[in-house]
């Protein structure tokens, strides 16, 4: 067995020694490449793939939810800035109804079904006011849920203290939400219409002019009112539609700034003065129809020509020159002829007559000023903000305000007035408030990824390399002369002796016996012993 094992020892390493260098390359790359897919294979085959099961937690139901699942020994991933948890794909629908069967995850919310299960005496009037304000900010957020293009719902309600006479009671409530809505969902008037009816519905005493509704970006959801935007004097209160006019200004001005410098470097402030003053009219208005030569229109023509020829006649009449006579009367009674014609023309023209019956609206904009505060990308320094920055901001607001501002051919607001009517100032922001806007989380690749990519891509440059290097060797080898064979007779020594097989045996012994005696001991031993 040794003899063999050491025989096929010789023959791979004659073999090996035999091979060229990119032959040896490839005998012992080719398997490493295999052994490597093999591994890679194995891996991503069984892999576990995890998928979430919850979205959108908090931070406590995230902790309840992995607590439950490590006690169990299911494996689970934190994910989204804690807000999403993962497990393994197999069983996601499984867990979600054994968690929902032990009242997991608990949002730590109160809603009514803690009144059916912890009613008991004992409860002073004010816990139970303060636990059934919260359960019906609770229902209330879960019902705002429901409607189309809203993730999630906080809503903050303001009850109003109730007094000991029935002349207090007629407080009311207020009410504050915030939507977290998804990106690019576009409301309607009538959503939002049936969202505030239904807020103001779910609350005693609670008016729609008491809801403040926005969400994670800070756009305001507004009810639009349609008798204060009425024409024709129905406005309840010109303080309450001027606060409306600066709000929507405002707003515009800070969505759009927000968005090219972000909601939290922006504050701004507008100002305007309304002018209240309502105008009814009546303007009778005569025009010609041909404005270029100032004439009417031809509505009825009489034309009018007499003519009178006469021969021989004598003048009559007596001369004289008295205070009733003619003097270039002709006295001398002389005949002559007479000529006698006469031209007339009546033209009867019409104009253009307009009534204008002119209601002038309900308010206008007399003036209009805008203060906007931008905080630098450096707040330590403001030098940072450039220049060309803050002149796109100026004109940005100098067209909001040439827009705005009613004016007429008498009032033509100039470049330098509508200049001076905007405030761009640049400095760091003491108190900010923090953005409700939520940044998405970057799911950055695995490391290991980029790992196997690139042994991949060395593996086939490898291969590459020693395919074309083969394959330059083999046309080198080709081009080479190949040198004729020579063939030697052979020629038998004289004193070369005809072995027996007898001989070659005890050639063999002799051997044995002089290299490995111990082996050639027990040979003699098992001949004996079968003689």
């Amino acid at each position: 067995m040794k003899e063999n094992l050491l025989l096929y020892k010789t023959k791979i390493s004659e073999y090996w020694k035999k091979q060229s260098g990119l032959q040896k390359v490839t005998i012992i790359g080719l398997p490493l490449l295999l052994i490597f897919v093999i591994s890679l294979t194995v891996f991503f085959t069984t892999k576990t793939t995890l998928v979430p099961m919850y979205s959108n937690l908090t931070p406590q139901e995230t902790g309840q939810i992995k607590a439950t699942l490590d006690s169990r020994g299911i494996q689970s991933e934190i994910a989204d800035n804690g807000s999403t948890i993962k497990v393994p794909e197999e069983v996601v629908e499984t867990l979600m109804v054994e968690l929902a069967a032990e009242g997991i995850p608990d949002s730590g919310n109160i809603d009514y079904s803690f009144f059916g299960q912890n009613a008991g005496f004992g409860m002073t009037d004010n816990e139970f006011n303060m636990l059934k304000l919260e359960s019906t900010q609770t229902e209330l957020a879960n019902l705002i849920k429901g409607i189309t293009g809203i993730n999630d719902a906080k809503v903050m309600i303001t009850m109003p203290n109730e007094g000991i006479f029935v002349k207090d009671s007629q407080a009311v409530a207020s009410a504050a939400i915030i939507l977290n809505t998804k990106p690019g969902y576009k409301f309607e008037q009538q959503q939002i219409k049936s969202l505030y009816h239904l807020v103001s519905k779910s609350i005693p005493n609670l008016p729609t002019d008491n809801i403040v509704i926005r969400n994670q970006n800070l756009e305001y959801f507004d009810l639009e009112n349609e008798e204060k935007l009425s024409v024709g004097g129905n406005v309840a209160s010109q303080l309450e539609l001027k606060r409306e006019i600066e709000r929507d200004l405002q707003r515009q001005v800070q969505q759009m700034l927000g968005t090219m410098m972000g909601p939290d470097k922006i504050v701004v402030s507008v100002t305007t003065d309304i002018d209240f003053t309502q105008e009814n009219r009546q303007e009778n208005l005569v025009t010609p129809v041909d404005p270029e030569n100032m004439e009417g229109i031809e509505i009825s023509v009489e034309r009018i020509t007499e003519t009178f020829t006469g021969e021989g006649a004598a003048a009559g009449g007596v001369a004289g020159t008295g205070e009733t006579d003619v003097p270039t009367y002709n006295a001398n009674g002389q005949a002559g002829n007479g000529d006698y014609e006469r031209i007339e023309e009546r033209v009867n023209k019409d104009v253009n007559r307009i009534t204008k019956d002119i209601v002038e609206a309900p308010y206008k904009i007399r003036d209009l000023g805008i203060q906007v505060m931008v905080e630098a990308p450096d707040p330590k320094n403001p030098a940072s903000m450039p220049q060309e920055r803050v002149n796109d901001i100026e004109k940005i607001l100098s067209t909001i305000v040439s827009t705005s501002i009613n004016q007429n051919e008498k009032n033509q607001l100039t470049q330098e007035e509508i200049q001076d009517k905007i405030v761009v100032s640049v400095q760091e922001f003491s108190g900010k408030t923090t953005s409700l806007t939520e940044t998405p989380a970057i799911k950055s690749i695995p490391l290991w990824v980029y790992a196997v990519g690139g042994l991949l891509v060395l593996g086939l440059i490898i291969l590459l390399f020693l395919f074309l290097r083969k394959k330059k060797d083999t046309e080198i080898e080709e081009e080479l002369p190949q040198a004729e064979p020579v063939f030697f007779d052979h020629i038998p020594d004289v004193n070369e002796e005809k072995e027996s097989g007898a001989t070659v045996r005890k050639k063999q012994l002799e051997k044995l016996a002089k290299d490995k005696p111990e082996d050639f001991a027990k040979l003699l031993r098992s001949w004996l012993a079968d003689e």
